[in-house]
């Protein structure tokens, strides 16, 4: 038996809702879920992107020291 079996049951996510409103308040939920979506969307923006080789993070610029 595991810990986690049956913890998506509809009565739990009912009282997980409830310590949620209870927190946050119903006037800032829109706003979290809004933040929580643009997260998630830059999450799949980042992992769909091509990987960049690491060599080529800093070509083309040169930094020089000043010596004053």
């Amino acid at each position: 038996m595991t810990m986690l079996e049956g913890l998506f049951q509809p009565m739990h996510l009912l009282v997980i809702l409830v310590i949620v409103l209870i927190i946050f308040g119903p006037g800032k939920l829109p706003e979290l879920g809004n933040s929580i979506g643009k997260a998630i969307k830059g999450f799949k923006k980042a992992m769909a992107e091509p990987d960049e080789k690491p060599g080529n993070a800093g070509e083309g610029k040169k930094i020089e020291d000043k010596k004053e």
